[in-house]
C-alpha cells in the first residue's frame, strides 16, 4: 500500500531570540535532583565517573556531569540489550501485523512513514482515531521500523498507528530545525491524507519518546493555520515520554559535538518558551530511573503548563529506566499504552 504526498514545503516562521535565565528555585532543586540521583544510582556505579569537580557549566553541574546528564546510556548500563530486545520484538510484531503502508510525507528518500491499519470489528465506525509515533534516538539514530512493537496495542483497541521516518541530525548537517519541520510535515500528511488509509483526522494523536519527545512538543506549538491552513489544534492529545523541552543544557553538554546548536535553534526549538502556542492536552511521563537533567526537563516543563493553566497530566515511573520505559507503550496492559487509548477514549 502507498500513497503520495501533496502537502506543501514547510516555511518556517521563526521568532526571536531572548535570554534564558535560571531561577534560584530551579537551581537549587537541580542540587537536590544531582544528590537524590548519586545517592539512587551509587550503589550500582552509575552517573557521572568520579572525578575532580570542575567549574561550573550549568546550574550546578561541571561538565563531566553535565555530559553525563544528557548521555543516557550512563544511567542504563543495559540499553544495548533493551535496545536489541526492543529490535526483535518489533521484527516479531511486523510479521504479525503485516507489512505497514508506506506513504511519502515529503520529497527527500527519508520522508516516509509507515501506516498500521487498525483492526476493526464489524459494526466499528469507518474511520478510526490516528496514533502517531515520533522516535528518538538521541536526534542521531532510530527508525520507524525499529519501533513497530508499539503499534501492537493501539491496531487491537481500535486506532490506526503512524510511525514515521526522518532525517538523523548529522543528515540534516547537524540541524535539528529540518527534523522538527519533517515531523510537523508528517503530522501534516497524517491530517490531509487519513481518509485514504481509513483514519478520522478529527481524532489524531501524537506521542514520542526522548528527543522523540522533543521533536512531538516541537510540533505541538505549531501554527497549523498559518503554516498549513489547517484548523487549530489539529493534535487532540499527546503523550511525552522522558523528553528535553528546552535546549540550554543540551547546547551546553557533549550534544553540542554533533548538533549545531545557535540561538535560533534553541530559541525556536524550545517548546518550554512558547507553552502559550501550545493547545493539546498533555500527558508528560518520565522515570526516576532517567538522568536527573531528563527529570528536571520534565517536571520544569509540566510546572509551566500547569501555571499557564494548559491541561496537563504528570506520569512518574519509578522501577524502568529510560529504555526500558517504552515498553510501556508497546505491550497490551502497559501502563503508558493504557494512559494514551484512554487518551483516545479507547480500551486495550
Amino acid at each position: 500500500m502507498r500513497w503520495t504526498s501533496e502537502i506543501s514545503t514547510f516555511r518556517p516562521i521563526l521568532s526571536g531570540t531572548r535570554t534564558y535565565r535560571i531561577t534560584r528555585r530551579q537551581a537549587v532543586g537541580s542540587a537536590v535532583s544531582l544528590f537524590a540521583a548519586q545517592a539512587l544510582y551509587s550503589q550500582q556505579k552509575l552517573g557521572p565517573p568520579p572525578h575532580e569537580q570542575g567549574p561550573q557549566v550549568f546550574l550546578n553541574y561541571d561538565q563531566v556531569q553535565l555530559d553525563a546528564m544528557y548521555d543516557q546510556a550512563v544511567y542504563a548500563p543495559n540499553w544495548e540489550q533493551v535496545l536489541a530486545r526492543q529490535t526483535a520484538n518489533s521484527k516479531r510484531i511486523q510479521a504479525r501485523l503485516g507489512t505497514p503502508g508506506r506513504a511519502a510525507y515529503g520529497g527527500s528518500a527519508i520522508e516516509r512513514l509507515d501506516v498500521y491499519k487498525a483492526h476493526l470489528g464489524k459494526g466499528k465506525a469507518p474511520y478510526a482515531p490516528v496514533h502517531i509515533f515520533i522516535h528518538g534516538g538521541a536526534w542521531r539514530v532510530g527508525s520507524a521500523e525499529q519501533h513497530a512493537a508499539l503499534a501492537e496495542p493501539f491496531v487491537g483497541a481500535g486506532a490506526h498507528v503512524v510511525i514515521p521516518d526522518f532525517a538523523a541530525v548529522p543528515d540534516a548537517g547537524g540541524s535539528l530545525l529540518v527534523m522538527a519541520f519533517q515531523v510537523r510535515r508528517a503530522i501534516a500528511w497524517v491530517y490531509k491524507n487519513a481518509v485514504t488509509f481509513g483514519g478520522d483526522r478529527n481524532r489524531i494523536y501524537l506521542s514520542g519518546h526522548s528527543s522523540g519527545a522533543h521533536l512531538a512538543a516541537c510540533a505541538l506549538t505549531t501554527d497549523w493555520e498559518k503554516d498549513f491552513g489547517f484548523p487549530p489544534g489539529i493534535v487532540k492529545g499527546a503523550l511525552l515520554i522522558s523528553g528535553i523541552y528546552d535546549l540550554k543544557a543540551p547546547r551546553l553538554s557533549s550534544r553540542r559535538e554533533y548538533v549545531k546548536f545557535d540561538d535560533e535553534t534553541e530559541e525556536t526549538l524550545s517548546p518550554q518558551r512558547h507553552i502559550d502556542k501550545i493547545q493539546t492536552p498533555l500527558i508528560v511521563a518520565y522515570t526516576r530511573l532517567d538522568t536527573p537533567e531528563f527529570q528536571r526537563q520534565s517536571r520544569d516543563f509540566s510546572a509551566a503548563l500547569k501555571t499557564a493553566g494548559k491541561p496537563v497530566e504528570v506520569v512518574v515511573e519509578e522501577r524502568r529506566n529510560h529504555f526500558e520505559f517504552l515498553d510501556e507503550l508497546a505491550s497490551h496492559g502497559g501502563k503508558l499504552a493504557r494512559l494514551a487509548l484512554a487518551q483516545m477514549k479507547l480500551r486495550g
